[in-house]
């Protein structure tokens, strides 16, 4: 579903402080896989997974997307692939402060301009498929941290992406909201979603709903 080739990515490139994230990464990503990127800070996990789902744009190499070349296309071309290719679950979730659960959840999918009604039953159909219906109406900064978290889930969900990106998706969670998390996961993968993460959680890591890991280190993959 993804293959990337010869991939590298530069911070600061030609300056005295230049620092290379990634260096010559090649994959292929299955389809329907967990895939867990491991391996120390610094060694180039979030930068990948930032690459992989076009919210940064690779210094050299290529990324493709069911066959297609997606590095190279203008903003506004990759902007319409997040949303319907990608669902981001970020490690201090993002959700914006003031509004409700269900209007977090809502957000990404309003530049699709879909009919509200049909929007406002899909995240209620989300918030109920993780036992958050009770708490739709709350403003985000009230909800516990699992609660929080499973707000950000359903938000990556709300347009239906193919493919779910998480960076330290346990990072902030006790022991019990991570094996929550786990249990999230393993309903996504039955339902044929790609889940891509980053991790150095052991629970994560030696969980047997991962399909594949792949360790960093350094931007170079280490083992695999």
């Amino acid at each position: 579903m993804i293959e990337i080739v010869d991939l590298h990515k530069a911070f600061n490139q030609g300056r005295p402080n230049e620092y290379w994230a990634i260096q010559g990464i090649s994959l292929a990503l299955e389809r329907g896989q967990v895939t867990a990127f491991m391996g120390p800070s610094g060694s180039g996990k979030t930068t990948l997974l930032a690459l992989i789902g076009c919210l940064a744009r690779p210094t050299r190499g290529r990324i493709r997307l069911n066959g297609e070349d997606i590095s190279g296309l203008p903003e506004r071309f990759l902007t319409a692939l997040r949303r319907r290719h990608f669902g981001f679950v970020f490690q201090q979730f993002n959700l914006i402060k003031g509004l409700s659960a269900r209007d977090n959840v809502m957000l990404p999918a309003y530049p699709l301009a879909p009919p509200y009604r049909q929007l406002r039953a899909r995240a209620d159909a989300l918030l109920a498929q993780f036992a958050l219906t009770h708490r739709a109406d709350a403003q985000v900064e009230w909800l516990s941290g699992g609660e929080q978290q499973r707000v950000a889930i359903a938000r990556a969900l709300i347009n239906d992406p193919p493919i779910l990106v998480a960076d330290e998706p346990t990072a902030n969670l006790d022991t019990a909201l991570s094996r929550e998390f786990l249990a999230i996961l393993g309903e996504l993968s039955r339902a044929g979603r790609t889940v891509l993460l980053s991790s150095h959680d052991p629970l994560v890591l030696e969980s047997p709903l991962i399909n594949r890991r792949v360790a960093l280190r350094d931007g170079r993959v280490v083992a695999d």
